[in-house]
C-alpha cells in the first residue's frame, strides 16, 4: 500500500488555473487562496445572539451581586435607603432576564408551529434537532437566572431575618422602659399628692388628659411595632416560600427536558420501525415474486417433459 501524498499544493495550482481561465485579477486570486488558510466565521443567528445576549446579561448581574454583597448584608457599611436601591436594581435585572428568556422560548414555540406539516408531524429532522438545541439553549439560561436568583434570595432572607433580631430587643426595651416609667409616675403621684390637691382643678384635669393621650399613643405605637413585625416575618417567609417554588420550577424543567429526550428518542425509534417495515414490505413482495416465477418455470419445466415424454 503506498504511502499518503499532500496534494493541497497541486489544489491550489489547480484553483490558480482555474480562476485565471475564468479572468479573475491578482487581488481575487490572493483572496481566494487567503480564504483557504483564514476562515471567515459563520454568521450566529437571531436565537444564537439573543441567547448569548441574555447569558452576559447574567454574567453581569453575578457580578454585580458579588461586588454589593458586603454592602448589602453589612448594616454598617451602607444605609437601608441604599440597600433598598441594589434591591430594586436587582429585581429589575432578573426581570429583564426572564423576559429575555420567555422571549427565547416564544420564538421557539413559533420555530415548532411553523416546521409542523398538514398532520402535526415535523417534516424535517435536522429542524427537529435545532429545535431541541434551542430547548436546551434555553434550559441552561433558565438555570444560570435561578442560581444567581437563589444567591440573591440568601441574601434576602439574611437581610430580613437581621431586622427582625433588630427589632424583638428593641420592643423589649421599651416595654421595660414603659413599666419604669409607669412605676415612677405612681410613686411620684403618691409622695406629691399633697402638694397636687392644693393646686387648680383645670390643671389637674388638663395633666390627665395628657397622660390619657400618651398611654393611647404608646398603645398606638406598640400596635404599629407588632404590625410591622408580623410585616418582616411574613416576608421572610414569602422569600423562603419564592425560594422553594423557584427550586421546584428548576425541578420540573428538569423533568421536562426529560421528557422531552424520551419523546425526541420516541420519534427516531417511530421512524426506524417505520424503515423496517417498509424494508419488510418490499422483501415480502420481492419473496412473493420470486415464488411466483419459481412456480411458473417449474409448471412450465412439467409441461415441457410430459409433452417431451409424449
Amino acid at each position: 500500500m503506498g504511502k499518503a501524498r499532500d496534494r493541497t499544493e497541486d489544489f491550489k495550482d489547480a484553483v490558480r488555473h482555474s480562476a485565471r481561465s475564468l479572468g479573475y485579477d491578482e487581488a481575487k486570486l490572493a483572496s481566494i487562496l487567503a480564504s483557504f488558510i483564514i476562515h471567515k466565521p459563520p454568521q450566529r443567528s437571531p436565537f444564537s445572539k439573543a441567547a448569548l445576549k441574555t447569558l452576559e446579561s447574567i454574567a453581569e448581574l453575578d457580578q454585580f451581586l458579588l461586588k454589593h454583597r458586603k454592602d448589602y448584608t453589612d448594616l454598617h457599611r451602607t444605609t437601608e435607603k441604599e440597600r433598598d436601591s441594589i434591591e430594586h436594581e436587582v429585581s429589575t435585572f432578573i426581570k429583564t432576564c426572564q423576559e429575555q428568556i420567555d422571549i427565547l422560548k416564544n420564538s421557539i414555540n413559533q420555530e415548532e408551529e411553523t416546521s409542523k406539516g398538514w398532520l402535526g408531524i415535523s417534516t424535517t429532522k435536522s429542524n427537529a434537532d435545532t429545535i431541541a438545541h434551542k430547548h436546551g439553549v434555553v434550559l441552561i439560561l433558565s438555570e444560570r437566572l435561578h442560581s444567581v436568583t437563589a444567591q440573591f434570595d440568601k441574601l434576602r432572607a439574611a437581610r430580613f431575618q437581621d431586622a427582625i433580631n433588630k427589632a424583638i430587643p428593641r420592643r423589649k426595651l421599651k416595654r421595660v422602659t414603659r413599666k419604669d416609667s409607669a412605676e415612677t409616675s405612681n410613686s411620684g403621684d403618691m409622695v406629691l399628692r399633697e402638694p397636687e390637691e392644693l393646686q387648680a382643678e383645670p390643671l389637674r384635669l388638663q395633666q390627665q388628659h395628657l397622660d390619657d393621650e400618651t398611654r393611647a399613643l404608646q398603645v398606638e405605637l406598640t400596635s404599629l411595632l407588632d404590625t410591622v413585625q408580623e410585616t418582616e416575618t411574613k416576608m421572610v417567609e414569602m422569600s423562603a416560600l419564592n425560594h422553594l417554588m423557584s427550586t421546584h420550577v428548576l425541578h420540573q424543567a428538569q423533568q421536562i427536558e426529560h421528557l422531552y429526550e424520551q419523546a425526541v428518542e420516541a420519534t427516531k425509534n417511530v421512524e426506524l420501525g417505520n424503515k423496517e417495515l417498509s424494508q419488510a414490505i418490499q422483501r415480502n413482495s420481492s419473496s412473493r415474486t420470486f415464488l411466483l416465477l419459481f412456480l411458473f418455470v417449474l409448471t412450465f419445466s412439467v409441461l415441457f417433459l410430459d409433452w417431451y415424454n409424449s
